[in-house]
């Protein structure tokens, strides 16, 4: 075998080599670029929740003072009328 082949033979294998370590490497890079979206995607749909009920318990606090203030309101207009209760 001449050194020709032989150089050509030896940088065909090097070349080989290289490419599966770039194959390697964005393999790897493409499995934790997958992991990581896997996470944010975890952590928006738990956080969203939590965001949900949060707003439910602020929306059921507002329905609860809305009402405190209406029944004030209703007792207010009875007791200028003069049909709120009458205390002894």
């Amino acid at each position: 075998m001449s050194s020709g082949q032989f150089n050509a033979g030896q940088s065909q294998a090097q070349s080989q080599a290289k490419t599966e370590q770039w194959v390697d490497s964005a393999k790897s890079t493409a499995e934790q670029a997958h992991d990581k979206a896997h996470h944010a995607v975890g952590h928006s749909d738990q956080h969203t929740q939590q965001t949900k009920e949060e707003n439910a318990g602020i929306l059921q606090q507002t329905g609860e003072q809305v009402a405190h203030m209406a029944q004030g309101a209703i007792d207010g207009v009875k007791n200028t009328l003069g049909m709120g209760e009458k205390k002894n």
